[in-house]
């Protein structure tokens, strides 16, 4: 064998050898790309399933509690009313004074305790939130905060009416809700400012401020319930969530959800 064969051999070597190692280098590339992009796609549906889930267990609490009210009102408020009426037969029947004053006091507590099942179960059949816009429960809210005058709250929204689910219309009420009561309980303020927007790319924007003593989050990140309550409803329709809180500054909260 020459020179020039030997040569053209170790060349062609060469070349196959650095072939090879660009081949193994794109498969390890290619390999590390689709298994990136596999576990994209698992984490992306575990989400949306975890979603789904947390949705879902919102509709099956709001059924329960709708056909526990249902119960409360067709079956015990039924017997606690008939008992009523046998209290009051038996105090007009009966003659003795003494009897007649504790079994007008047993009537008086059958019918308060009648009233307050019947208030209780009004309050877990009414079907406020799928009845009404979303405008329309935040601002019953602001305004049944409001008439206890422990902290002055102003409502701003730039739409009258908004085609949002039961989920959705749930989670900004409850959200809403939650931050008033944190506010009002914890930050000592004096005013809480609301807005709900939207516009072509979002489907609504919430803002949520006060001017309260405010908190160091790192602190209570981990175990405020309020907060963590806050974040999983958020979770549930898919809205980026954003706190902000510094001491003597008061808090802010931002949720938007894009369409």
């Amino acid at each position: 064998m020459g020179k020039t064969e030997l040569l053209i051999i170790i060349i062609l070597f060469n070349i196959f050898f650095v072939m090879f190692v660009v081949a193994v280098v794109i498969y390890i590339r290619n390999y590390r790309q689709r298994k990136k992009e596999y576990l994209n796609e698992i984490e992306m549906k575990n989400e949306v399933h975890q979603r789904e889930i947390l949705a879902t267990q919102l509709e099956i609490q709001q059924a329960t509690m709708q056909q526990i009210g249902r119960e409360l009102h067709d079956n015990i408020g039924q017997k606690l009313t008939l008992v009523s009426l046998y209290v009051q037969q038996m105090l007009y029947e009966n003659k003795a004074p003494e009897a007649n004053e504790r079994i007008d006091q047993v009537s008086q507590i059958i019918n308060q305790s009648l009233q307050d099942l019947r208030s209780l179960s009004k309050t877990l059949t009414d079907d406020n939130i799928n009845q009404k816009e979303i405008v329309t429960l935040i601002q019953e809210e602001v305004d049944n905060t409001n008439s206890f005058k422990k902290c002055n709250i102003s409502f701003e929204h730039n739409f009258d009416q908004l085609d949002l689910s039961f989920v959705h219309k749930n989670v900004l009420l409850r959200i809403t809700q939650e931050f008033i009561q944190n506010s009002i309980k914890h930050s000592e303020c004096k005013n809480i400012f609301i807005s709900l927007n939207t516009s072509e790319d979002i489907l609504w924007e919430l803002k949520i401020r006060d001017n309260g003593k405010g908190f160091d989050l790192s602190k209570i990140q981990s175990n405020g319930i309020g907060l963590t309550n806050m974040k999983n409803r958020a979770k549930i329709i898919g809205a980026d969530f954003h706190i902000e809180s510094y001491e003597n500054t008061g808090t802010h909260l931002h949720i938007i959800l894009k369409k």
